[in-house]
């Protein structure tokens, strides 16, 4: 053994293992905490998802419904309710390791798809339109309203 002189394994072989599950202890514990990290990160990408389907919506019911200007207003106001949340997203992403690349393209893609399905099977597009509207406009369809949970930890994890 290494320090095999003056007795010193003998003193150092009881402390020996339970260094060694403290370690592996710590290791687990890093991994995951890792983990939890990168599910928070693909939970923080649904606030760019919400952006892309108020964006996609709003932009597609404008042109549908012959250039309303409506659409175009309430989209710009959730930009503007909901900046600080996506600007917090971002930050708090950053803090936690950042992203891999194209991952918040991937959310604004899959939110983009996801509300143009539901368009695309509503029997009546106008009626679905309005209905997207009013969402927007009474902030139903607000970060804060939408995903309040994955805010309130985005908000605790940038305050330490």
């Amino acid at each position: 053994m290494l320090f095999s002189f003056f007795g010193v394994d003998r003193l150092l072989r009881p402390l020996f293992f339970p260094a060694i599950f403290c370690f592996a202890a710590l290791i687990s514990a890093a991994r995951a905490q890792e983990n939890a990290d990168a599910e928070l990160v693909g939970e923080l990408m649904a606030f760019h998802g919400s952006r892309a389907i108020v964006s996609a919506m709003t932009t597609h019911c404008y042109e549908t419904t012959g250039l309303d200007g409506a659409y175009k207003t309430a989209n710009d106001n959730w930009y503007l309710r909901n900046v600080g949340f996506l600007d917090l997203a971002d930050r708090v992403i950053t803090k936690l390791g950042g992203t891999s690349p194209g991952q918040i393209e991937a959310a604004e893609t899959y939110g983009g798809t996801q509300i143009m399905s539901a368009f695309n099977q509503a029997e009546d597009k106008e009626a679905f339109c309005r209905s997207f509207l009013e969402r927007v406009e009474n902030g139903a369809l607000d970060i804060d309203k939408q995903l309040a949970g994955i805010l309130k930890r985005a908000q605790d994890i940038a305050a330490d």
